[in-house]
């Protein structure tokens, strides 16, 4: 499950930080200056960037065995700004800890 996640926060950063410059940068200057090429540029590329977003995040919901609820809420954080970089720190800390459990339930025996 590491490489999944991994693979989640990288993309993770991308789409947030691509994201910001498309609402931060290319916004103001299609609608304030009426050039809109950084939104033509940018826009094309957050949407692919958010497909990829999308699979690697319903990639590490099914290995962490999420509910949906959490799934959706995780593949939605890509799609407000910032909130991709709160959610990659929320869902890093699940896995860890996810891990931790794991590795003490496996260390530790049943008692009878």
């Amino acid at each position: 499950m590491g490489a999944a996640l991994t693979r989640y926060r990288v993309i993770a950063w991308i789409v947030g930080v691509v994201l910001i410059l498309l609402v931060v940068i290319g916004m103001p200057l299609k609608y304030g200056f009426d050039n809109p090429v950084v939104v033509e540029t940018v826009g094309p590329a957050h949407g692919f960037l958010y497909m990829i977003y999308l699979v690697a995040a319903f990639d590490l919901s099914r290995r962490a065995d999420w509910p949906l609820k959490r799934m959706l809420a995780v593949m939605l954080a890509g799609t407000v700004p910032f909130v991709s970089f709160y959610a990659e720190r929320r869902v890093s800390s699940w896995v860890t800890a996810g891990r931790a459990g794991a590795v003490t339930e496996r260390a530790v025996p049943a008692s009878r």
